[in-house]
């Protein structure tokens, strides 16, 4: 691959991944009273448990409006009366009702505290119903910058999806806008103009069609993260197959719109393939219970739970570019290999806090080579990870900051993924790494989980102390290198522009053979056969090597 289209690749990377001057991964110091109210466990929230969400809604595209309920059932764990509701202007919050009584609202921004009237005691499960109507902020480059994107297909029927992390669902729906509680089940009733269709998360339940508009009710059995849920509404044609995968039978059905139905039959045989591999890597489907979707929809694509959404133009590759610059990138379809590696690293593992959101896309772009090692090998799979470096700037930490709605730098993708594969070269045993990410999935099934859990768990299936090695590439920007020198038949090295902590052995060859050393901080050396040794660091290790 030539020089100039490898720059417009990783051109097109940047662009897509920091193009969200206004939304999701845009770098940010001030933060404000909403983005605490918005990013922090307040007191308004943490009595209150979530079990159950009825959202029940309208939508018109014509007036790009929606108007409806949402009822909120949750378990008392502690005395309070007041509860915190998140619903983002310009849609409007008209009323909460609590057995059938009006509550008093204090409007704060985004964020609505509810007095309620009756006693709230502990271990009770009580429900409010909160009533809203307006026009959702639309959606100006979805996903990055998300809402609602109203848009119409080549036939004029109009296009609806929705797309909102770290922007919130509260911007289309009025919710507990916090990912550290995720509703148990729920029920999504969307109503729409005769003839479209609308799709959301879980199966579909029931259809009521009236005169002019038709309601399609979605039960989601599994719990589900507020940003997961959605609502895609078109002109819809479905074809569906069912997968033969560890738990048994999986319904795969798909969504396309219908001019596109015999090309999406043809293009779609990456999703049991996806399928197929991540079981093997990640272990079974965390939602057999809700099926699995493919959506298409007027936008790139976004991890939906039960219901990932679609819009790679049916191209190989991330919208028919490879971004780790190795020509194998074009092997598969960015858009279903990623999104849908995140049913096991969002959906089923969740960050508690958005900070955190590296465990989401570290792990969902490691698994974009590990599709590769599974159906190419492991050379392959080194190949593209390696050649995602390029994409990395080294410009923030990997995680943000808590408690205020805040991501850390766009290298939580690739960054994250060179993290893992060096972890995985310290592991050094590929059975014992596949088990260490099964692991990962069964122990926190279906949870919500901090950085330090998931840190603490591969440091205890792997036996290594990670420590440093954590603190080096999720909250420095330092990248480590190993320093080298020959002098006669002594090779000198050491660790520099590290963190205080770090410890990581090391492959290299000397003269075409292997050997693991233990460099550090301070000079060290190794005696060779011949003064004319020739020495090689595996290029595994995400490392920068100066040899002196």
């Amino acid at each position: 691959m030539n020089k100039s289209l490898i720059f417009t690749i990783i051109l097109l990377f940047s662009f897509c991944i920091n193009s969200n001057a206004q939304g999701l991964l845009k770098e940010k110091n001030n933060f404000t009273h909403q983005d605490t109210l918005r990013g922090s466990i307040t007191p308004e929230r943490e009595w209150w448990d979530l079990t159950y969400y009825h959202l029940d809604i309208k939508v018109n595209p014509k007036t790009k409006t929606i108007t409806g309920k949402n009822t909120i059932q949750y378990t008392v764990l502690k005395p309070n009366q007041v509860l915190q509701i998140d619903l983002q202007e310009p849609l409007v919050l008209t009323k909460v009702t609590q057995n059938d009584k009006a509550l008093e609202i204090k409007h704060d921004g985004n964020a609505h505290f509810v007095t309620l009237k009756d006693q709230q005691n502990i271990g009770e499960t009580n429900s409010v119903i909160a009533y809203y109507e307006g026009k959702p902020r639309e959606a100006v480059k979805a996903p990055w910058d998300g809402g609602i994107s109203w848009k119409k297909d080549n036939n004029g029927n109009h296009f609806v999806a929705s797309s909102c992390q770290g922007l919130g669902a509260s911007v289309w729906w009025p919710n507990k806008d916090h990912m550290y509680d995720e509703v148990d089940s729920m029920l999504i009733s969307v109503n729409v103009p005769k003839g479209l269709t609308n799709v959301s998360n879980g199966r579909l339940r029931s259809v009521e069609e009236k005169e002019n508009t038709t309601t399609f009710n979605w039960f989601v059995n599994n719990p589900i993260n507020n940003y997961g849920v959605n609502i895609n509404i078109g002109d819809y044609a479905n074809f569906s197959e069912v997968f033969k995968g560890e738990k048994g039978d999986l319904d795969m059905n798909y969504y396309v719109l219908k001019d596109n139905l015999d090309k999406a039959k043809k293009h779609f045989t990456d999703a049991p393939k996806m399928m197929k591999a991540f079981e093997h890597w990640f272990g079974p489907y965390p939602f057999y219970e809700d099926s699995f979707k493919l959506v298409e929809v007027p936008y790139l694509g976004m991890e939906h739970q039960s219901s990932v959404t679609y819009g790679n133009q049916y191209k190989k590759g991330y919208l028919g570019r490879d971004l780790s610059g190795t020509g194998l990138g074009l092997k598969f379809d960015f858009i279903i290999i990623h999104e849908a590696g995140h049913e096991w690293f969002a959906n089923n593992i969740t960050n508690v806090d958005i900070a955190d959101m590296w465990i989401h896309e570290g792990f969902t772009a490691y698994s974009e080579n590990l599709f590769l090692d599974y159906y190419y090998g492991k050379k392959a799979s080194a190949d593209y990870v390696i050649g995602t470096r390029k994409n990395i700037q080294n410009d923030r930490p990997l995680i943000g900051q808590y408690n205020v709605n805040n991501e850390g730098s766009s290298d939580m993708y690739y960054k994250g993924a060179n993290m893992l594969h060096t972890l995985r070269q310290l592991v050094n045993d590929d059975e014992k790494w596949r088990q260490m990410l099964r692991t990962l999935n069964s122990k926190f099934y279906h949870q919500t989980v901090t950085t330090q859990q998931i840190e603490d768990c591969l440091a205890e299936e792997s036996g290594l102390d990670l420590k440093g090695f954590f603190n080096q590439y999720l909250r420095s920007i330092k990248i480590p290198v190993l320093e080298y020198k020959v002098e006669g038949k002594k090779l000198h090295y050491k660790w520099t522009n590290t963190v205080k902590g770090f410890v990581m052995p090391i492959q290299i060859e000397v003269d075409g053979q292997s050997q693991w050393i233990n460099p550090s901080s301070e000079n060290q050396t190794l005696r060779l056969k011949s003064k004319n040794s020739k020495i090689t660091v595996d290029r595994d290790f995400y490392i920068n090597v100066k040899a002196l």
